[in-house]
């Protein structure tokens, strides 16, 4: 089930950069990110109360909470950032640099979360860098 999400989520992502693309064009790239920040924050909330999970706030942990605080502020200097480069770049050159994220992650998982490196990692880190590159050239 994990990789239907996480199928879809490349897939909303892809949207994401070319429905961004056209709606910017004329827009100010912070002010465009604060809409999307509006909508999604809309989003997320109207799943927390179909679902009924609105009342485990109350028990998340203050390190939770820091944690996830600080997720937000990344998410947000992201976007910024994206929107920014989706403004002034080509978005068939901006998504793979962004997606160049992958490589990053699985560096920070394995030096922050302690997480195992396998060689078909690494292969892989190796081909996403390669292919970010041949891609943005």
């Amino acid at each position: 089930m994990w990789f239907l999400f996480a199928l879809l989520s490349a897939i909303f992502a892809a949207f994401t950069s070319i429905l961004a693309k056209l709606g910017i064009d004329g827009v100010n790239s912070n002010l465009a990110t604060a809409i999307r920040t509006v909508v999604v924050v809309l989003m997320a909330w109207l799943m927390v109360f179909l679902t009924g999970t609105q009342n485990g706030i109350s028990s998340i942990s203050k390190r939770s909470w820091l944690f996830l605080i600080l997720s937000g502020l990344a998410t947000g200097a992201s976007w910024l950032c994206y929107y920014k480069a989706l403004q002034i770049g080509q978005a068939s050159k901006v998504a793979p640099v962004d997606k160049f994220s992958i490589v990053i992650t699985l560096i920070l998982a394995f030096v922050i979360l302690k997480e195992p490196v396998s060689l078909k990692s690494m292969i892989g880190c190796l081909l996403i860098t390669a292919g970010t590159f041949v891609m943005i050239l």
